[in-house]
């Protein structure tokens, strides 16, 4: 069945390039500014109803909570070498202020208690996190067509994270791209289009609907993980969805999308004259919240198992005022 699928590969010098143009016909088809009025910060989160979260808590049968978060630590994403800037990227650094030695030395009894504390320096998005609306623009212009100016040193004025402190709650739909191909993982360059989503849904036997967090596996995170190295992971060449795809998730009107790569969009890019042409479209003109680094493995090993793949999916980001993205760790919930 794979095999009749027109798998396209980036890096294939028979398909054509996008450009610009293609970009901004994109934008004027795709606007979704004023959708939910002219104040609106949230975008596609509001496809979220409050019968679509009732309904997303009947799907737990099982009890079983599955993390799809990597651990914040000094082994994280950003610690692999990669031809391309890491935007002041780095792993966490956590430090101890308050230790147990402290504690048995008796160096703080003055407090007339004894106990440890800590502290985490990080930059919001260096691992398994969401992209806020404020993160992207469009030329001039942020999400709903606010000025690109809103985003001051103070933090974003408009579309900060904090905005979507109530959401990240729904259906939560898998899309297994290399089970779905009878492959273990995708390699880079490989464009999950329009047909190869289909293609998934239909072989895993899941629809994906209105106001669902979609969650696409390319399987990156585990291939870094067996070959122990995030070279390249971050900004270097990696599966991911086709520019096209931008057209689809409108049509699906989902509330949020989310993969395993550190940039959802196939790299290299489609686009010579245009970096990260997907997210162009995607978070400023459209309104979708994008989640990145979500470590899958363990949930695509038990919808496997047990066939389903739609499960409560809950997420929140943390509410950091003015932050354009967060660190999560997202919940399936079966």
């Amino acid at each position: 069945m794979a095999a009749k699928l027109k798998l396209k590969d980036t890096r294939d010098k028979k398909y054509r390039k996008l450009t610009r143009k293609d970009v901004h016909a994109a934008a004027k088809r795709l606007k979704n500014w004023g959708k939910w009025g002219k104040n609106d910060e949230v975008g596609t989160l509001n496809y979220v109803a409050p019968e679509d979260i009732v309904a997303a808590a009947q799907l737990v049968r099982k009890g079983k909570v599955i993390s799809l978060a990597l651990n914040y630590d000094q082994y994280g994403p950003q610690g692999g070498k990669s031809k391309y800037p890491s935007l002041g990227r780095f792993n966490p650094i956590h430090m101890m202020t308050r230790t147990g030695t402290d504690a048995y030395s008796g160096v703080l009894d003055h407090r007339k208690i004894r106990g440890t504390d800590d502290i985490i320096i990080m930059p919001l998005q260096c691992g398994t996190q969401w992209d806020g609306l404020g993160h992207i623009m469009y030329y001039d212009h942020m999400w709903n067509g606010y000025d690109c100016r809103n985003v001051t040193s103070g933090g974003a004025q408009k579309g900060g994270i904090e905005k979507t402190k109530d959401r990240m709650v729904g259906r939560g739909v898998l899309l297994d791209i290399p089970r779905a191909l009878g492959k273990k993982w995708l390699p880079d360059g490989f464009a999950v289009t329009n047909e190869v989503l289909d293609h998934a849904a239909d072989k895993l036997g899941v629809v994906v609907r209105r106001g669902d967090y979609l969650l696409v596996r390319t399987g990156h995170i585990e291939r870094c993980l067996a070959a122990k190295s995030w070279d390249g992971y971050s900004g270097g060449d990696a599966p991911g969805l086709a520019f096209e795809t931008l057209d689809w998730l409108q049509q699906k009107e989902v509330a949020a999308i989310v993969t395993d790569t550190w940039g959802v969009e196939v790299r290299p890019n489609e686009a010579e004259d245009t970096n990260q042409p997907w997210h162009w479209i995607a978070i400023p003109i459209m309104g979708l919240t994008v989640g990145e680094i979500f470590y899958l493995a363990d949930l695509a090993k038990d919808c496997a198992e047990d066939g389903r793949y739609e499960f409560m999916f809950v997420a929140p980001a943390l509410p950091i005022t003015g932050a354009v993205g967060s660190p999560a760790n997202p919940l399936a919930i079966k």
